[in-house]
């Protein structure tokens, strides 16, 4: 979790002026909010959480998309999904028009975005973008296949909630959510945001997974098998010194589970809306 503090502009015309705002997206993906937070004002304080990195083993996917033709669906939970299966099918050779001649789901607007970056048309996309949704929304696919590339974490809700509608799911790891490598390397890191928090200097933290809140409180609560309940608690403590904003209800749930107190939930559950549910908290205090 290294932390990296940005400047901000001076103008008090900005919604977030002076706010410090803690971003723990994966590094590779925190640009756009850390842009757009910038761009109001905020000074982002970037603690990735997480990392995105690869299966250890490409063998299930591979398979799953040499029989692209065997399926009706192919449901995209995340731009990180569409990426990958994108890369493998390219790397065995093969172009994408298998892929472009099947219905597409897409969970929100990030995915359906890389998805047409790709070529490929989005038949389905929910009203709001939790796999609950999906479920509700797609139709009819009894008897159907579909296939499900997502990360080795993901939830179990919408592959349970497709099957319990007679859909034949089958879900493939397309990349593993893991514990941000450098927070075990780099304790100060942590020190410098348990600092800011214990001086009351971090004004919100932003959470866009559930992974994202369980390897913050984990990170905080210290490396190795001795974390104790109550370093957790602690943890908690600290954390809640700040406003917690969610992306979703998803995340917003798991932030509770764990004791966090959920300021505000974005009401899109986008980048956009995150910035969004930020402003309106802050505006709400003037």
């Amino acid at each position: 979790m290294t932390a990296h503090v940005h400047n901000a502009r001076d103008s008090h015309s900005f919604p977030l002026q002076g706010k410090r705002i803690v971003v723990t997206r994966p590094r590779e993906q925190s640009g756009e909010l850390v842009e757009r937070l910038r761009a109001l004002g905020a000074i982002p304080i970037e603690c990735p959480a997480i990392a995105i990195t690869l299966p250890e083993d490409f063998g299930p996917l591979d398979r799953a998309l040499a029989g692209l033709a065997d399926y009706e669906w192919v449901v995209f939970t995340s731009a990180n999904a569409v990426r990958v299966v994108a890369a493998r099918i390219l790397a065995a050779g093969r172009g994408l028009e298998e892929l472009k001649a099947r219905r597409i789901a897409a969970i929100g607007p990030a995915t359906a975005a890389a998805l047409q970056r790709i070529g490929c048309a989005v038949s389905f996309m929910p009203d709001t973008y939790v796999a609950e949704a999906i479920v509700e929304q797609i139709g009819d696919v009894r008897g159907k296949r579909i296939l499900l590339p997502r990360a080795d974490i993901a939830r179990k809700a919408l592959a349970e909630g497709l099957r319990a509608k007679g859909a034949i799911v089958d879900e493939v790891t397309a990349y593993r959510t893991v514990r941000e490598p450098s927070v075990s390397s780099a304790p100060s890191a942590r020190a410098a945001l348990w600092s800011l928090l214990q001086e009351g200097s971090v004004h919100a933290i932003t959470f866009t997974s559930s992974s994202t809140v369980r390897y913050t409180i984990e990170s905080m609560a210290g490396d190795g098998a001795d974390v104790e309940d109550a370093d957790i608690e602690e943890a908690v403590r600290l954390l809640n010194r700040a406003a917690i904003v969610c992306i979703g209800p998803v995340t917003a749930a798991t932030a509770r589970q764990y004791g966090l107190e959920v300021a505000a939930v974005a009401e899109d559950y986008t980048v956009e809306g995150l910035v969004d549910a930020l402003v309106r908290l802050f505006s709400s205090q003037q």
